[in-house]
């Protein structure tokens, strides 16, 4: 296990610690950190599309594709995440291997993320942010999800704007890769600008009867029967909870006020997000699963609130602020990737097909 956990620490927390070098180099260099951005945006997306047999949900998402092959793309309007099952077909239809799944998958997931990395001020900090819990735990296992959260954090930017409508029209497009997004439809009446208290009024109108279909319609009768009471567990959602609910804390107590003033056009955006972060920790006492699947959406915002806490003007504890995420993150990973059991058997031995995809892979004739 020792010599594991060696190997897990020399992958992955000496991605993360190179990253952070990085991002401590150009601290004082914004254009040449927008650049290194680009590049570093390029070698995470390789590493995570084309990584081979890596990921808890690699043979699942196998099933996935070879049980489409035998459907036809007419079949893709019965299933609950019609946009998902189309993507498998496409990739099936196109002759291509299952690998390929997984490049598809991380392409939306690393395009949304460009999309929200755009509008911040350190889009290298805010990508360096993600790779610990995100990354390592969305396009690299759960990859249906993964392109929902990229398809959600073009919805976010579009709240940040207030395009209602394409924050609407995006939030509908993450539902149809993974239903969990659905939930932040509710947030819609609040996306555009001016009439707050009208809107608030709208969100909370839309909210009695849409918490009400969510929580009767089958999809939500699915996760209850799957995951609530049945000793089905999603490994470290608690912590994962706890860092999201720790980082709403502090944002609602020393960055709120300041951040009004500096970033109004995304305040709004945040402050939801801080309230749901701080809702993730009793979600998860009624359900690990749902809970994580819920937080794992929310990361995108805790990483623009961590990110932008050197521009805020905080002074010294704004970067005692900055230098504690970035420490905690780093502690929390290396503490994952030492010790934990689930880790070694999802994410050990890091393979690669970049360079050769082999035979059992290749699109059957």
């Amino acid at each position: 296990m020792a010599r594991r956990g060696c190997r897990a620490t020399v992958i992955y927390v000496g991605i993360f610690l190179a990253l952070i070098a990085l991002r401590l180099a150009l601290a004082h260099q914004p254009p040449l950190r927008d650049q290194v951005y680009l590049v570093v945006l390029v070698a995470l997306f390789l590493f995570v599309a084309f990584r081979l047999e890596v990921g808890c949900d690699w043979n699942g998402y196998y099933r996935h594709f070879l049980m489409q092959l035998d459907l036809g793309l007419a079949d893709v309007l019965t299933q609950r995440e019609p946009l998902w099952w189309a993507l498998v077909q496409l990739v099936g239809q196109l002759g291509l291997g299952y690998p390929w799944l997984n490049v598809a998958s991380a392409l939306i997931f690393f395009a949304g993320v460009h999309v929200l990395a755009r509008i911040q001020p350190d889009r290298l900090g805010f990508l360096v942010l993600l790779f610990p819990v995100l990354i390592l735990n969305m396009p690299m296992s759960g990859i249906r999800q993964a392109a929902a959260i990229g398809v959600i954090c073009m919805a976010f930017a579009a709240f940040s704007a207030a395009r209602t409508a394409r924050f609407a029209v995006l939030t509908l497009i993450a539902a149809g890769f993974h239903s969990s997004a659905g939930v932040f439809l509710l947030l819609a009446p609040l996306a555009g600008q001016g009439w707050i208290k009208a809107r608030l009024l709208a969100a909370v109108a839309l909210a009695v009867p849409g918490l009400f279909l969510l929580a009767t319609g089958d999809g939500a009768q699915l996760a209850v029967s799957r995951y609530v009471n049945t000793g089905v567990d999603a490994h470290g959602a608690l912590y994962r909870a706890g860092l999201l609910a720790l980082t709403a804390g502090v944002f609602f107590a020393a960055l709120r006020p300041i951040w009004n003033i500096r970033f109004g056009t995304d305040y709004r955006i945040v402050v939801l997000g801080g309230l749901m972060m701080l809702a993730t920790v009793p979600l998860v006492g009624l359900s690990s699963v749902i809970g994580d699947r819920i937080g794992y959406y929310l990361v995108p915002l805790q990483a623009v609130m961590l990110a932008r806490i050197p521009f805020l003007g905080l002074g010294l504890p704004g970067a005692v602020l900055s230098a504690t995420a970035y420490a905690v993150l780093l502690a929390m990973l290396g503490v994952w990737s030492v010790f934990s059991g689930h880790f070694h058997y999802c994410y050990l031995p890091y393979d690669t097909w970049l360079f050769d995809l082999p035979d059992i892979y290749h699109f059957p004739n």
